[in-house]
């Protein structure tokens, strides 16, 4: 009888443990892995950070872990922005230029070119073009995708100036 009292103390505890894990601060940061630049384009996701919006469509900045000035994220589910990624395959792809690609679309918002890729789960991803560092923004399901380009796009256009990155 002795054991089955410890059973029936036993759950309650460890049922208590992981509510109270699943409830910790740490599980509500988002992490994203750091762009490794060469030294120009570094150079200019610093700049980017320091000209990033507080706010981003309505949402305080919530910066994802590990910390770094090359990401930068805003609200829960979380915006993420990295900068300094690698040139996306899709960008030099012929049927995105020709408009033939479903998954993927070339447009502008308020003078930045971005590539529009969904993601699974409604998510898109878009990547700055014709700038000298890509710039990429994970935008989650139920977030409207064109105000977060709308409010980042001072910023780019301030730090990350036109032309082809390396």
């Amino acid at each position: 009888m002795s054991s089955s009292r410890h059973r029936l103390y036993g759950l309650p505890a460890l049922a208590a443990l992981i509510v109270a894990t699943g409830c910790s601060s740490s599980d509500d940061s988002a992490t994203a892995a750091v762009p490794s630049p060469g030294a120009a384009a570094a150079k200019l996701c610093r700049d980017l950070d320091g000209a990033l919006p507080r706010k981003l469509d309505g949402l305080g900045r919530k910066d994802p872990r590990p910390a770094s000035a090359l990401t930068a994220g805003w609200g829960s589910p979380v915006i993420i922005l990295r900068c300094g990624v690698p040139r996306p395959p899709k960008m030099i792809d012929p049927k995105v230029a020709e408009g033939k690609d479903r998954d993927a679309v070339a447009g502008a918002v308020n003078g930045v070119d971005w590539l529009m890729e969904k993601q699974g789960g409604g998510a898109y991803r878009f990547t700055t073009a014709n700038r000298k560092a890509y710039v990429e923004v994970e935008v989650p399901e139920g977030r409207d995708s064109s105000t977060v380009l709308v409010g980042l796009a001072p910023a780019v256009k301030k730090a990350i100036p036109e032309g082809i990155a390396d």
